[in-house]
C-alpha cells in the first residue's frame, strides 16, 4: 500500500474529514476541519470525492515524503509550497513523484491549511469518521497530532491528473465579523452589550482546535458567569469570568456553562478562525435571518467555485 511519511510535522497536524454527525446528544464532539471549504476545495483539486480524509495543520506545515507518484494540492492560508526545493503554487493540483519531499512552509495572512492527496488518507474510522479529536483521542492516527516518523496509508489514486486550479474566490476576506446576538445576551446589561459590540478586539495567541480567545474590554455578566450548562454550536461566544470572549470551534465541548453573548455567523466563523494572532477584529450584530441569507449566498458561490475546478 502506498504511504506518505511525516519527516517534520506541522503544528497541530492531524487527519481530518467532515467529522462526526448526529452524536452531540451523546457528548461526542463533531470535530472535523476548522476550514471545511478549504479542505473540500483541496480534495476537488486532486479529484477526490467530497469527504475524503486530508491533513490539517496550523501556522506551518513541515516536510513529508511520498513513496508513490501522487497528485497533491494545498488549500487554506498557505501561499507557497516546495517539492525538492522547487516552489510550486497552492490551490493547484501538482504531481509529486515517489521519493520527493514536499515542504509546507509558514502560513501568511492566516492560520489553517490543508493538504489533500489523490486517493485520500486511509486511516480507520471511529464512530463513522476519520477526523481527529485531540482532547478525547478519537480518530486519525491514534487520536493524536502527527509526529516525525508517522506513516499514513493512501487510498487508490484517482485518474485525475495535475493541472486543476482555483479560479474563483467565493467568500469575502474583509469587513467586520458578523454575529447573531444571544442566546443569553439578556445576561449582560445594555452597557456591557454595547462594550462587546463596539469593543476593539484582538485575536489572542490562546487558540487551538477547540476554541480561540479574543482580547479587549472586560465584559461582565449580570449575576455571574455561570449558567446551567446547555448546548453549544460552532461560533458560540462564551463569556467566562475573565470577561474575555471564547469563540468555540470544531473540537468544542458539546455543552457549556458560561453565558453566550453571541453566535458568530457561519459565513464569518472561518474568516475569524483564519485571523492571525494579534490582529484586530471588529464585531457587528445581524439578525438571524440575515445570517441565514449570507450562508445561502456563500454556499451557492462555493458550489460554483467547486464546479469550475472540477470542470477545468
Amino acid at each position: 500500500m502506498s504511504r506518505l511519511t511525516i519527516l517534520r510535522p506541522g503544528l497541530m497536524m492531524t487527519v481530518q474529514d467532515p467529522g462526526r454527525a448526529g452524536l452531540l446528544s451523546f457528548g461526542v464532539s463533531g470535530s472535523g476541519p476548522i476550514d471545511a471549504e478549504a479542505m473540500e476545495m483541496a480534495n476537488a483539486l486532486v479529484g477526490n470525492a467530497p469527504g475524503t480524509a486530508a491533513l490539517e495543520f496550523a501556522h506551518f506545515g513541515g516536510t513529508l515524503r511520498f513513496d508513490e507518484d501522487r497528485v497533491i494540492a494545498v488549500a487554506g492560508a498557505l501561499r507557497e509550497i516546495r517539492i525538492d526545493g522547487v516552489a510550486v503554487p497552492c490551490w493547484t493540483g501538482i504531481r509529486i513523484r515517489a521519493g520527493q519531499e514536499l515542504s509546507l512552509g509558514g502560513l501568511l495572512g492566516g492560520v489553517w491549511a490543508y493538504l489533500a492527496v489523490s486517493g485520500g488518507l486511509e486511516v480507520p474510522k471511529v464512530l463513522g469518521s476519520a477526523a481527529t479529536h485531540l482532547r478525547s483521542g478519537l480518530g486519525g492516527l491514534d487520536g493524536r497530532a502527527l509526529v516525525a516518523g508517522d506513516s499514513l496509508p493512501l487510498g487508490p489514486a484517482s485518474d485525475v491528473g495535475p493541472g486543476r486550479s482555483l479560479r474563483q474566490i467565493w467568500r469575502s476576506r474583509v469587513g467586520p465579523i458578523r454575529a447573531v446576538p444571544g442566546p443569553q445576551e439578556d445576561r449582560f446589561d445594555p452597557e456591557m452589550q454595547r462594550a462587546f459590540w463596539r469593543g476593539d478586539w484582538r485575536v489572542s495567541a490562546r487558540r487551538d482546535r477547540m476554541a480561540m480567545v479574543l482580547e479587549g474590554p472586560q465584559i461582565a455578566a449580570r449575576g455571574g458567569h455561570d449558567i446551567v450548562s446547555d448546548g453549544t454550536v460552532a461560533g458560540s461566544v462564551q463569556m467566562p469570568g475573565s470577561g474575555q470572549p471564547i469563540v468555540l470551534l470544531s473540537d468544542r465541548q458539546t455543552t457549556g456553562g458560561y453565558p453566550k453573548i453571541a453566535t458568530i455567523t457561519s459565513v464569518d466563523l472561518v474568516r475569524l478562525a483564519q485571523t492571525p494572532d494579534g490582529h484586530p477584529v471588529r464585531l457587528r450584530p445581524v439578525p438571524r435571518e440575515v445570517a441565514e441569507d449570507l450562508l445561502i449566498a456563500n454556499r451557492a458561490a462555493f458550489r460554483a467555485a467547486l464546479e469550475d475546478v472540477r470542470g477545468g
